[in-house]
């Protein structure tokens, strides 16, 4: 008994200290929230004399929000000292809530506070911006002329297909420039109103435009490198659709092979001659397309001739085979359906399911394969349907019991288990002679 006690006293002693390490934390919280409170009373004072009421109301909201939580801190604090005795665990609740209310607005401030900084920090730079923002517009408007002239360069080497997708990048990138400068001269007058909001949201517009037309004359820059690579590439892919074209006529003569290298010859006859404007993407990615289909097609044709498609007789015949399979078991089982365990009837039931999609997969050559796969694998379940259904049948008839002894004899004593055991015994030789009739 005295080490029972002893360790009941220690867990006592255990949790009391925890309890007043709890109303410790609580306190410290509640003090570092109030004083939280003031210092973001004066950030938020501050910013608002920056930035103006509107990139401030959320912090203002949060703030709100803080005090009025942390009333309920304050008043669950004051219950904690007042002259009615508490109970241990409704000091702990307290506390816990405390310590609750006042990590939530910790946290609540943290988030809005940074928010803030962040838009402090993105007015502040607002000058910086703008006038990076002015000298980039100027250095993307002296590249506009080189653009145009590369344009024009090589709208007479590639056709208009090709040439339509930087055909109006100067032009483009010209207006942006435009628009970009027009936002930040905006930008200054909003904040020189003190309309800082409106302002951000031009120089963000501003500066957006001018990564824009950065990026169209880049992209005229870099169409050439791509053209050239594109062209000798394709220069490639011809030379090996040539070659595809002599092994099609060395590989099976189907009409897949025969279709796709037409397909591939058109596609070879329809490439732009030599020294007149081209596309070379488009005519690239069509003789890829017509290579990939008779590369395709002439796999498929020796597959097929190393395995012969099987002819639709021998598919009905397989299907026929299933049918009887699925006749016998479907009979046995649904004349002793009392007898008959779930894996007879799931394999049953399965087979059943299967032999549904059999017939529509006859008729096409590409799906015959698994259209004789799948008849067989109908007759396989059934076959298992069967034997299962077979030996829940033998494990469910009455066994043989003896004519002598115990089994008749015993007087008017046993006289009803001896017709009871008749009446099992002809009972089982009835059920196996129609199960022979059946497998007969």
């Amino acid at each position: 008994m005295a080490g029972f006690w002893g360790r009941r006293r220690r867990e006592d002693e255990a949790l009391a200290a925890q309890d007043a390490d709890l109303a410790r934390r609580a306190e410290q919280a509640l003090v570092a929230a109030d004083e939280r409170i003031r210092t973001t009373s004066d950030e938020l004072a501050f910013a608002q004399a920056e930035l103006g009421d509107s990139l401030t109301a959320d912090l203002k909201a949060a703030l709100e929000a803080v005090r009025l939580h942390l009333r309920e801190a304050f008043q669950l604090h004051q219950l904690n000292h007042d002259e009615i005795p508490d109970t241990v665990e409704e000091l702990r609740t307290r506390n816990a809530r405390i310590a609750q209310l006042c990590e939530w607005a910790e946290s609540l401030l943290d988030e809005k506070t940074g928010t803030l900084a962040e838009t402090v920090a993105k007015v502040r730079r607002a000058p910086e911006v703008t006038a990076q923002v002015r000298r980039d517009a100027e250095a993307l408007a002296a590249r506009i002329p080189q653009a145009r002239d590369t344009i024009a360069r090589l709208s007479s080497r590639y056709s208009e297909t090709a040439m339509r997708r930087i055909a109006s990048s100067g032009d483009e990138a010209e207006q942006l420039i435009a628009f970009a400068t027009h936002g930040a001269d905006v930008s200054e007058r909003r904040r020189a109103a003190k309309q800082n909001e409106e302002a951000n949201l031009a120089l963000e517009t501003a500066t957006e435009a001018v990564r824009r037309a950065g990026a169209m004359l880049d992209a005229v820059e870099d169409f050439e490198i791509q053209a050239l690579r594109a062209e000798s590439t394709l220069a490639n892919v011809v030379a090996d659709s040539r070659g595809d074209i002599v092994a099609a006529r060395n590989a099976p003569q189907t009409p897949g092979v025969t279709a796709a290298a037409a397909a591939l010859e058109a596609a070879l006859g329809a490439l732009a001659p030599t020294g007149t404007p081209n596309d070379p993407f488009a005519e690239l990615t069509q003789l890829r397309a017509a290579n990939s289909a008779l590369d395709d097609a002439i796999a498929k044709a020796q597959y097929r001739m190393e395995h012969p498609l099987p002819s639709v007789d021998q598919v009905q015949h397989a299907l026929d085979d299933a049918d009887r399979q699925l006749g016998v078991a479907r009979g046995l089982i649904a004349g002793h359906r009392g007898w008959i365990g779930a894996d007879a009837r799931t394999r049953l039931a399965e087979a059943e399911r299967l032999r549904v999609d059999v017939p529509g997969m006859i008729a096409a050559e590409d799906t015959r394969e698994q259209a004789l796969s799948s008849a067989r694998r109908v007759a396989l379940l059934a076959s298992e349907a069967l034997q299962l259904a077979q030996r829940d049948i033998d494990s469910s008839r009455p066994q043989q019991q003896s004519w002598g002894g115990d089994g008749w004899g015993g007087g008017g004593r046993r006289g009803g288990g001896g017709g009871d055991i008749v009446s099992g015994v002809l009972g089982g030789l009835v059920i196996g002679s129609i199960l022979d009739g059946i497998f007969d």
